[in-house]
């Protein structure tokens, strides 16, 4: 589980503050971290910085029910997706923009999202 270290800011559109993350401490992914996720259809792209992975749904509504769905979990975890959506196929790029690689929270939103492609 990676740990932040967060300060408390105002926020300068209103008067309430919010948290901000500095720069996270990560763990390092190894190939066997990997091997599940690539097991379900997840690819090792861009040398190594990113994995990406195509969901094909039975249609818009469904599609876009899984990206809504992950996008909480994006939100709770503070690590968001490069993703775009065409009618029912919705492809997913994740990478960790902080070290320019994949960290656990790749992995960690990887299997979220193949668990939300299973309800």
């Amino acid at each position: 589980m990676p740990i932040f270290r967060r300060k408390i800011v105002p926020n300068p559109l209103t008067d309430a503050k919010i948290a901000m993350t500095d720069r996270p401490a990560y763990t390092a992914i190894t190939d066997a971290d990997l091997a599940p996720l690539l097991a379900t259809g997840w690819a090792v792209i861009e040398g190594g910085r990113a994995i990406a992975k195509v969901f094909i749904f039975r249609n818009f509504i469904d599609a876009f029910g899984f990206m809504t769905r992950a996008a909480f979990w994006s939100e709770k975890w503070n690590h968001h997706p490069e993703w775009s959506n065409v009618y029912k196929t919705v492809t997913v790029t994740l990478t960790t923009h902080d070290t320019g690689g994949l960290t656990d929270l790749d992995l960690k939103l990887a299997a979220k999202m193949d668990a939300l492609t299973q309800t």
